[in-house]
């Protein structure tokens, strides 16, 4: 997923710079986590063609030892439900066992069909249909989810 590929609306306010998020609508601070969840939205947007209204990002929820934890962002299927769990991070975090666990942990409780981690320069997708998780090359479309 490339920076330059998608077009951003930021603001600089007090020294600071802000960008707007299509999907909470309002300007968020830039972050690098929030740089590369930007990206993954529009990627999601743009190259698998998902509408704007199945997708949601940075909701809480509780896993099942009661812990509140926090989704980057969901997709939900035509149907609702979710189809695919994302889990960002600063392009200075490494994707490692760490965050896969993380984002294995987080779906216990989810239950979507897909998972992936970026960084903005390394991503992860996994298939999680069946009780074997695989690591496939990409998410797919949403006509095919």
């Amino acid at each position: 997923m490339e920076l330059n590929k998608f077009k951003f609306n930021i603001v600089t306010k007090k020294d600071k710079k802000y960008i707007y998020d299509i999907i909470r609508k309002k300007y968020i601070l830039l972050t690098e986590e929030e740089k590369v969840r930007q990206i993954t939205i529009n990627y999601l947007i743009s190259e698998l063609e998902i509408p704007i209204s199945h997708i949601s990002s940075e909701k809480g929820f509780l896993i099942d030892t009661g812990l509140k934890k926090r989704f980057d962002v969901i997709v939900h299927d035509r149907h609702g439900k979710i189809a695919i769990l994302i889990e960002c991070k600063s392009s200075k975090i490494k994707i490692n066992s760490k965050v896969i666990d993380q984002i294995l942990i987080y779906n216990q409780k989810l239950k979507s069909k897909y998972l992936m981690v970026t960084n903005g320069c390394h991503t992860i997708a996994l298939d999680c249909h069946n009780k074997d998780i695989k690591q496939i090359k990409s998410l797919p479309k949403y006509s095919d989810l």
